[in-house]
């Protein structure tokens, strides 16, 4: 029946259909060399048994009888359907009549006489103007595309619950191409929804709701436990507008459920009937196969004196007083033999006050760190749940093999998808806790511990950050166990590329923020980690993939709690991210995305890549001997070819000059003079690709760096890099004055958990899966983990030749004193830190009035950094005061292997003295000395030296 000759409503033109449960043995009979082309879901296509969470409804449709269109089959979506009025299709503009085809029991099919199989033929007029303005706002990466107008008089709602295609036919009428369409836009338009969503409770009853607009049909199968096979109810859910609902007796508390989707599958090009976790989803049985219903407001999941945590949570002043420790919770304790054994890689090792590990947080408290940042702790997969099923390797065998051995590895990478360790980059649900930290996977316990983590973290003076991947799932299509999104609305919460395949340049199954369910889902998320478990604050990974319209709303929405209405102050909650700007989003591709140049002004920070890569050289993509500003550059080359002596100077320049770009919060207008003697702006100093070094607002916006858990660690780095005929003091020394740039600098100070320590991942450049053997910290500071075998061939197999000497040679190994030293100079330069509100200005002004850089210019003295930042005096005109015990401080970092003297006028006559934490050291930095005659400045070889004048 065609619509151009009916104005019937589309739901009467379908009478009910019953749904037929069966298996097809046939379903190989797909086309699976055509649906590879499509990869969404198809990773466990090939895996599949009868005991899938997902059957077919419907047979599948044998391509192979059915000629296609040469350019596009139906495997493809290339059409979008962008505004309930508009089709965009890439299509040439001499191409004939187009066509919208649709079957509620996904038939269609395609040969040279067009679309066959359909229930509907709906003609579509081409439009001479192009797509409107919000359209190409909305998508701008189909901007030239041709439009196309779709009647109005259309039933939309059960129209979305079809097989979609559309197809256009030449002058002699044959079809000329034919393809699938992508629906975010017009469901975006009809669907966009802000009530309840997932499980809420009331006095007298529990109710369900499920955003699914283009579902079929919504049952909730009812369990009493995680694991009996049986549902005690099965329940329809009802539809309106998209969303599908149901209310239930106050007795489902504590009872499991899922979700059966009936629904039309882009992926398979079949109505699929999916078994699927709610996407709101609080709680989880083991390993995410059921939802659990759990009231998260229940006393019976609260710790004692949670509700009043908020006024026990260290204060915060300003977010320029924030410094970050980032921590993998298994890293924490997995191998700590002071904390209980059952607590041992859990959450509730933070509450074991004793043990060595939380004696060691509580130093890095003490001395000034205000944040530790958890890698992801949401139900991720990789690691199951439930602990009887790991597998372990021997450790005496391990302990057994020599430092170069490529046998630990092998042993360990033999069994890296079924032990207990995984970083948990691969997002399953975003907003429960995950399982295998928590003493029992099954009911609220994880909800429990994760609390009582969170409170003992708060209690020794630490707020805790929630490492969160918003930027992908692990899982799509309608197999998986581990899909959830993709199965409810599929084709909606994923990006998609122009043919409809998914987009995998995070690593796979890119998220879309730039549809208003994905963001909304993404925001409700952050306000129940915020208000339900007190967080501090979240790291986005790969925040540059997400939209900056939805990192704004994000802050605003945080900002707005308030510890009256939601029992937390969210005006402290501190976000920042990685604003990498690559892969499809790259230059705004998919919408103005939260990349790093993008978010000046928004108070958002971003990590400082620049003074990473010009303090230890390079990038963690380039060769790993490419020697930077602390790893010898200049002063001491490892042999690796950077060209003649002028040009390796001019590297040490203009690494230098990025260097205090950094320390100056890596502002855009902050004005410095650079290596040439040119007044210049941040902004102005440029990199090796021409972008420019500053690109921030105000120093909040700088989060600055030079390890953190991806690459190798400080310390492996720098033994890579660094001569091999040097000592390991030397290398102890550059690991250390890596750490003082950072824990110096205006911005955000941040650390990777053990570059206190010599942390080493025996050179491991991809930990992620590298189990607890290439991970550990010991926090007895009796072994920085250095040479315990090859790390894991897959990712570090290339560096081989260059790791293996290094790991058999028994100089690099530092001794306990070595590691000692390290911690006592991390903690005063901490301390140092936060002896002066002079270094955490608040404001750009402040910093461009008050920091000075003072070895610049073409005469400068190679390799040496001097940074003065200047104080107010109370009553006299000029600056303000800030610093009630300092008014002025000297900051020069040494890089060389020696000593070095440096005199300036403009610091001379000051009554300058070593820092009193500096001078009260056992380090060789108290041989630091300054003359007020002739403003020369001494400072040891590879030491970081701070001068103060005291008021």
């Amino acid at each position: 029946m065609s619509a151009l000759l009916s104005s019937t409503p589309f739901s009467a033109i379908f009478a009910p259909f019953e749904l037929t449960r069966f298996l097809h043995p046939a379903q190989s009979r797909l086309q699976l060399s055509s649906l590879t082309r499509y990869r969404s879901g198809f990773k466990s296509a090939t895996s599949r048994s009868l005991n899938l969470r997902c059957c077919s409804t419907m047979p599948v449709q044998d391509q192979s009888e059915s000629p296609l269109c040469s350019q596009d089959s139906l495997f493809y979506s290339r059409a979008f359907w962008v505004t309930k009025s508009i089709i965009a299709w890439n299509v040439g503009a001499g191409e004939g009549e187009c066509y919208l085809y649709a079957s509620r029991k996904a038939g269609l099919c395609v040969g040279d006489d067009g679309i066959q199989g359909h229930d509907v033929k709906i003609k579509l007029e081409r439009t001479n103007y192009g797509l409107p303005q919000q359209v190409i706002e909305k998508f701008p990466h189909i901007r030239d595309y041709a439009a196309f107008e779709v009647p109005a008089t259309l039933d939309f709602q059960s129209l979305v619950k079809c097989q979609l295609a559309v197809g256009i036919f030449n002058s002699y009428g044959k079809c000329a191409s034919a393809t699938g369409l992508q629906l975010p836009g017009i469901l975006d338009e009809l669907f966009s929804y802000t009530g309840p969503l997932g499980g809420i409770f009331a006095t007298e009853a529990v109710s369900l709701y499920l955003w699914a607009p283009t579902a079929q049909a919504v049952e909730a199968l009812i369990y009493k436990s995680p694991s009996e096979a049986d549902p005690v109810e099965i329940v329809q859910l009802k539809e309106l507008d998209g969303v599908w609902s149901a209310k239930g007796p106050r007795h489902w508390e504590g009872c499991y459920y899922v979700y059966e989707v009936s629904v039309y599958h882009p992926s398979t090009l079949r109505i699929e009937k999916c078994v699927s976790n709610d996407p709101y989803a609080r709680g989880l049985s083991a390993d995410g196969k059921r939802t659990l219903l759990v009231n998260l407001d229940s006393d019976d999941v609260k710790p004692e004196g949670w509700d009043n945590l908020q006024d026990e949570k260290p204060n915060l002043l300003s977010f320029s007083d924030v410094s970050i420790y980032e921590l993998h919770v298994r890293d924490f304790s997995a191998n700590d033999p002071t904390v209980p054994h059952e607590f041992q890689g859990g959450y509730l090792a933070f509450t074991s006050q004793d043990s060595a590990g939380v004696q060691h947080l509580k130093r890095l408290s003490n001395a000034g760190i205000t944040h530790v940042h958890l890698l992801p702790t949401y139900q991720f997969a990789g690691v199951e749940d439930e602990k009887h099923k790991w597998k372990y390797t021997d450790i005496e065998k391990l302990n057994s093999f020599p430092p170069d051995s490529e046998e630990q590895q092998a042993l360990i990478t033999a069994i890296q998808d079924e032990d207990g360790y995984n970083w948990g980059y691969n997002p399953v649900l975003w907003g429960v806790p995950k399982g295998s930290y928590a003493s029992n996977a099954n009911g609220p316990c994880r909800i429990v511990e994760f609390r009582k983590m969170v409170q003992a973290l708060n209690r020794i003076g630490l707020r805790v950050v929630l490492d969160v991947v918003y930027n992908h799932l692990h899982a799509s299509g309608p197999f998986s166990d581990f899909s959830v999104l993709d199965k409810i609305v599929p084709g909606y919460f994923l990006r998609r590329n122009a043919d409809g395949a998914i987009e995998n340049s995070t690593c796979v199954n890119n998220t879309a923020s730039e549809h208003f369910m994905v963001e909304r889902l993404i925001l409700d998320d952050l306000k129940c980690w915020a208000v339900h478990y007190k967080i501090d604050g979240f790291r986005f990974d790969l925040m540059g993939h997400i939209m900056k319209r939805t990192m704004l709303k994000a802050k605003s929405l945080l900002n707005s709690l308030s510890t009256e209405e939601n029992g937390v102050d969210g005006s402290s909650i501190y976000i920042y991210g990685e604003g990498w700007d690559f892969g499809e989003v790259a230059k705004n591709g998919r919408g103005i995305n939260a990349s790093q140049f993008n978010l000046f002004g928004a108070g958002i920070g971003s990590f400082n890549d620049r003074i990473r890569d010009a303090l230890l050289g390079g990038s963690p993509f380039g060769h790993p001997l490419h020697q930077g500003f602390v790893t010898g550059l200049y002063s001491e080359p490892n042999g690796h070819d950077l060209g003649d002596k002028a040009n390796v100077e001019r590297m040490l320049t203009v690494s230098k000059d990025h260097i205090q770009v950094g320390m100056a919060a890596n502002l855009k207008d902050f004005v410095l003079t650079n290596c040439d003697g040119q007044e210049v702006k941040g902004s102005e100093v440029l990199m090796h690709d021409r972008k420019p070094v500053g690109y921030a607002s105000s120093p909040v916006e700088t989060v600055n760096y030079v390890s953190a858990h991806d690459n190798e660690t400080l310390f492996d780095v720098i033994s890579l890099k660094t001569p091999e005929d040097i000592s390991v003091e030397e290398r102890c020394r550059m690991n250390h004055l890596a750490t003082s740039v950072i824990a110096l600098s205006q911005g955000i100070p941040f650390f990777h958990a053990g570059d206190e320590m010599l942390r080493s991942k025996s050179i491991d450049r991809d930990s992620y899966n590298s189990g607890d053997w290439f991970n550990r910290l010991d926090f007895s500071y009796n072994s920085n983990n250095w040479g315990v075998g090859l790390p894991p061939k897959e990712k570090n197999e290339r560096n081989w030749p260059l790791i293996k000497p290094r790991l058999a040679d028994p100089s690099y190994k530092p001794q306990k004193s070595h590691i000692l030293a390290a911690v006592e100079n991390f903690l005063n330069l901490m301390q140092i830190r936060y002896s002066s509100p002079l270094f955490r200005l608040k404001t750009a002004n402040a910093i461009q009035e008050r920091v000075r850089f003072h070895n610049n210019g073409p005469s400068w003295i190679p390799g040496i950094i001097v940074m003065s930042i200047e104080d107010g005096h109370q009553g006299v005109p000029g600056l303000s005061q800030l610093d009630q015990i300092y008014s002025y401080i000297v900051v020069i970092i040494n890089p060389c292997p020696t000593d070095v003297s440096f005199a300036n006028i403009a610091l001379r006559a000051k009554s300058l003295q070593l820092h009193p934490v500096q001078m009260n050291s056992t380090d060789i930095v108290k041989n630091s000395t300054y003359d007020a005659t002739s403003g020369c400045f001494n400072v040891p070889a590879r030491t970081t030296s701070v001068f103060v004048e005291s008021r």
